[in-house]
């Protein structure tokens, strides 16, 4: 999930965009021999953002600002990010780390009147009021689509009088001026399908803001795409980003610009499978990816760390032990209301009744005689 590859492009496969679009658009696709590079922008191999393909009216937009060739950051993101996957990304400022975010949101949105699917948070006014505008001249052609900002410093009733007459489909705003939105009901959250952190070390490093964006986030969806973005992310703060997330890309360009991508390849998946798989390694920590269709011999406990976004994914997830006819245990962790939701969807499902760990579990419940 974590590699990137550059997708063969045909021509007969692209959508039917204007040929003025295309044209302009396409850049120096003239001369494919050449890599174009500019103040860390990279037409890889003559990478047009026609490439991606994007909504005609997105690549308008594109034509409009100038661009040609997609950065190195947004030539990775962008195809994982239309995508739906969570992402977690630093580069140095002027990468175009926020174009990745605004590009890719918006090719994604289907605007729903009264709804808000997208919301991003950043630490200042100053970076939301940036973002704002970032969206507004890239939906410039997307007429029903409608961005807000939110922060501090402005009466709050403007800003709850705004959500009542003209809901936004998109929010940007800082974490204090959101919450206090969302807290007093004029502000929901309930559709929000893409939350976004730009200069997340910023908020997740503050314990203050750090809360806020946690209280944020628990009133979304937990079917969303998360997507953080910084130039300046640690070691130590990494694994907080990761916590918000579901096995998402990891891109980081160091000072020399080199991009690397962190996720483990086909091959070194393989690797570590057929290890599990022989007996050779007897604990397996993984994503859903092998939640399906995955036959291993004498698995005799599965944990959910994460509780299952259904009753059909919970199903597959413990259907890894106790196969062939051998004993098996699955244990789960509910940590909020909606994981007791899914709880009883499978209790009721399935027809059977889950009990709470007990302090002392009894080997004989996974282990043959």
């Amino acid at each position: 999930m974590g590699e990137a590859k550059d997708a063969e492009v045909y021509e007969e496969d692209l959508v039917d965009y204007d040929e003025e679009v295309e044209n302009a658009v396409d850049g120096a696709a003239a001369n494919p021999s050449v890599d174009v590079v500019k103040k860390g922008y990279v037409g890889i191999h003559s990478s047009g953002f026609r490439d991606f393909l994007l909504k005609p009216e997105l690549l308008r937009a594109i034509q409009d600002c100038g661009f040609e060739h997609p950065s190195e950051v947004q030539h990775e993101c962008i195809p994982q990010a239309i995508l739906g996957m969570d992402v977690i990304c630093q580069a140095k400022s002027g990468m175009g780390k926020t174009a990745v975010f605004v590009l890719s949101t918006l090719q994604q949105i289907d605007p729903v009147a009264g709804q808000v699917a997208a919301l991003v948070l950043c630490h200042t006014r100053e970076l939301a009021y940036q973002i704002c505008n970032e969206f507004e001249r890239f939906s410039k052609y997307l007429s029903e689509t409608k961005v807000a900002v939110f922060y501090g410093g402005v009466h709050i009733k403007k800003h709850k009088d705004l959500l009542k007459n003209e809901c936004p489909h998109i929010v940007v705003g800082t974490p204090g001026r959101i919450l206090a939105l969302a807290r007093d009901k004029d502000l929901s959250l309930k559709n929000v399908r893409h939350f976004i952190l730009d200069e997340c070390d910023k908020m997740l490093d503050s314990l203050d803001m750090r809360r806020d964006v946690q209280e944020i986030f628990k009133m979304t969806p937990h079917d969303k795409q998360v997507m953080m973005f910084s130039a300046t992310l640690s070691k130590e703060i990494r694994p907080v980003c990761k916590k918000f997330m579901q096995d998402p890309m990891e891109i980081y360009v160091d000072d020399e610009a080199k991009l690397t991508l962190h996720g483990l390849v086909q091959v070194d998946r393989l690797t570590r499978y057929k290890n599990f798989k022989e007996g050779h390694k007897r604990i397996l920590v993984a994503t859903d990816l092998v939640g399906r269709g995955i036959d291993i011999e004498r698995v005799n406990i599965v944990i959910n760390y994460d509780m299952p976004d259904s009753a059909d994914t919970y199903l597959h997830r413990v259907g890894r032990a106790g196969r062939f006819g051998t004993k098996g245990l699955a244990i789960t962790f509910v940590a909020s209301a909606s994981d007791s939701d899914v709880l009883n969807q499978v209790q009721e499902r399935f027809e059977v009744d889950i009990k709470e760990l007990p302090e002392q579990i009894d080997t004989s419940t996974y282990m043959p005689s």
